[in-house]
């Protein structure tokens, strides 16, 4: 919810939210790739509804038959441009794109929505579209979650207390959008100011063009268009008249996690990996070791 309300910063759009308390205190989830679903879905809806408009979250619990799960099921709905019946059944595989007049509108929506099918696949859910142009669009997600009599660790779920890093400037290269926009976001909330590089050239050219100690750490993708978060990071260390760029810290965030991709960015000059999709406390807790 915080990360919607931050998509909306500047907006005049109505966000409801319709949920219930928690009827099971405790469940299996992954939290991470959940978020990622719910965001996608609702950052499409942000950007496909003109001010004026309603965007409606609810999320509802549903007991089943004593088999030891129970049904969540999330309704995203709003008033926004909508989508024809045809491209409703198009909208989760790769790439789909809405032809004529919304078709530059709803660039680059096919491929996050093919990811939020897969994720909710993995997890054993549903999803399905109900769409109208001119009138808007509502989805459905169906997750099962399974029982258990175990609590979670507050402690480690979390800061418990907001840490302050205001006057802490980022570099974050990461070329997809929505990605960016979660990160900074969420960055944001912690104090901190965020410049965003949409590749690895791009962020070359920032650091170079910015004078030294303009950022304090670099947060780098990986895997990015022009040039990849490898060959920026070596280009940024290699630079000879900014010795600078030897020693700002530079995260890696990549969804490749095996030893040799965590060996690679250490051989680039990374001196941290992180796995995505990226934990903010993790993220925290990086950036608070190397620049504090």
């Amino acid at each position: 919810m915080d990360i919607i309300k931050g998509f909306l910063t500047n907006r005049d759009i109505n966000f409801k939210i319709q949920r219930e308390d928690a009827k099971i205190p405790n469940v299996l989830a992954d939290p991470a790739r959940l978020r990622d679903v719910l965001v996608n879905i609702l950052s499409n809806a942000v950007k496909f509804t003109p001010d004026g408009g309603t965007i409606t979250f609810e999320a509802r619990c549903q007991e089943k038959g004593g088999d030891g799960y129970i049904n969540m099921r999330y309704r995203i709905s709003d008033t926004g441009i909508g989508m024809s019946e045809e491209f409703t059944k198009e909208i989760f595989e790769e790439f789909a794109q809405e032809d004529s007049d919304v078709r530059t509108q709803y660039h680059g929506v096919g491929l996050g929505m093919a990811i939020v099918k897969k994720y909710v696949d993995m997890m054993g859910g549903t999803i399905s579209v109900q769409s109208k142009k001119h009138e808007g669009t509502t989805f459905t997600v169906d997750i099962p979650l399974e029982i258990t009599d175990k609590e979670c660790n507050k402690s480690d779920t979390g800061f418990s207390e907001k840490v302050d890093l205001t006057g802490v400037n980022v570099l974050l290269a990461e070329d997809n959008e929505l990605n960016a926009e979660i990160a900074t976001v969420q960055l944001e909330e912690f104090g901190m100011k965020v410049e965003r590089a949409v590749d690895g050239k791009n962020a070359v050219e920032i650091f170079r063009n910015h004078p030294k100690g303009t950022f304090d750490v670099i947060l780098m993708d990986v895997m990015m268009p022009e040039m990849n978060g490898y060959e920026a990071t070596k280009a940024i260390r290699a630079m000879n008249d900014r010795p600078d760029g030897k020693n700002i810290p530079i995260i890696a965030m990549t969804a490749n996690s095996f030893p040799e991709d965590v060996q690679a960015s250490l051989d680039a000059g990374v001196n941290a990996h992180l796995s995505k999709p990226i934990v903010i406390d993790e993220v925290i807790k990086t950036i608070l070791r190397y620049v504090l």
